[in-house]
């Protein structure tokens, strides 16, 4: 019979979403659910306690002089699995954490829990679009260009246009989208390849560098701005640079003054759990919002690695083909130069 807790465990068992703040690093979420969660697993009742059969040898009653004993059977209560005696039946839940986010950044940051730690793997190796929002401000330059850092240099950005930053991302999201074409290694004459750029599905195979997909600015107000940026296989580091790139493409200094994720694949900004919401029943919830996402993470997950273990079984029998095929041309060709040296012997001179 199982308990209480182990039934509330058996629901915790999927992927979901939080909402990290700035200023918080990412173990100190990871750390501050997994108290949540186990908090919750041994706040359950136990289970009742197993009762066994005890005999006490009691007087057999008949007169107050008789001095015979008779055992006497009663049901009490096993205390070897009490609470109080075994401790608490929970002392560890992993939490599993996805693509993250520095001190520095904000957003979405995608959690899983029991199995959920094992499709956290197949959804980092799909390469999925994240979306982030870039807080930027021309005029400075820092060491690690961020605000945090020490300046550097000052620049002027009279001269810098709301055209001329956005004719600088166009060129930068040009420049990256033939990137993305070179490492998605597709051939660019099949229909296929057509119809995966009609819809936005062409993604690098195997290691890339990152690579912007989406890159425009949202609002303009010198000297602060704010881009919108997809991209993959990105870090928080790169996309500070970024807005350091841009301030000098625009013969300016720009450092980055906030880094928000607003979207991690399925994962979306609206669905995050804010930190008044990381209790147990609400993870549990959100893990029950995305089961069907989950499950399609995973089939995909397992269809690649089918599909690689086919493609390596297939390299492995096509490359045995042509070693097979080369020792027999170089077979024909030694029986080739036999027959000939034998003919020249039997020539008579």
């Amino acid at each position: 019979m199982t308990t209480q807790a182990v039934r509330l465990f058996r629901k915790m068992d999927g992927l979901f979403a939080v909402y990290k703040p700035q200023g918080v690093h990412w173990k100190h979420v990871r750390d501050n659910i997994e108290s949540s969660l186990l908090k919750a697993l041994n706040s359950c009742p136990p289970a009742a306690p197993q009762l066994a059969v005890h005999f006490q040898l009691l007087s057999d009653g008949k007169n107050s002089s008789s001095k015979d004993l008779v055992p006497s059977p009663s049901m009490v209560p096993v205390l070897a699995d009490h609470p109080l005696v075994t401790g608490p039946q929970f002392h560890k839940v992993h939490v599993g954490v996805g693509h993250r986010l520095d001190a520095f950044s904000s957003g979405v940051l995608v959690l899983g829990v029991g199995k959920g730690n094992r499709v956290l793997e197949h959804l980092s190796k799909s390469h999925v679009t994240r979306d982030y929002t870039l807080e930027g401000e021309f005029g400075k330059s820092t060491d690690s260009f961020m605000d945090t850092g020490r300046v550097i240099e000052k620049a002027t950005y009279d001269h810098v246009t709301q055209d001329k930053l956005e004719r600088v991302l166009a060129m930068i999201q040009g420049a990256n989208q033939k990137a993305l074409i070179t490492y998605s290694q597709v051939d660019l004459r099949t229909q296929e390849a057509y119809e995966l750029a009609v819809r936005g599905l062409l993604y690098p195979h195997g290691k890339s560098p990152p690579i912007l997909t989406g890159l425009r600015c949202i609002n303009f107000n010198p000297p602060h701005f704010t881009l919108e940026v997809q991209c993959v296989n990105e870090t928080q580091k790169y996309l500070c640079k970024l807005i350091h790139e841009v301030g000098l493409e625009l013969r300016t200094s720009a450092i980055c003054s906030g880094v928000r994720r607003t979207r991690d694949g399925p994962f979306k900004v609206e669905n995050a759990l804010t930190r008044q919401h990381w209790t147990a029943d609400s993870i549990i919830q959100a893990i029950a919002h995305f089961s069907k996402t989950t499950r399609k993470i995973r089939k995909s997950g397992m269809y690649r690695q089918t599909a690689g273990q086919f493609n390596s079984s297939a390299q492995i029998q096509e490359q045995t083909r042509r070693q097979s095929e080369q020792i027999n041309q170089e077979h024909a060709g030694l029986s080739s130069s036999t027959s000939d040296a034998v003919g020249d012997r039997k020539t008579p001179s």
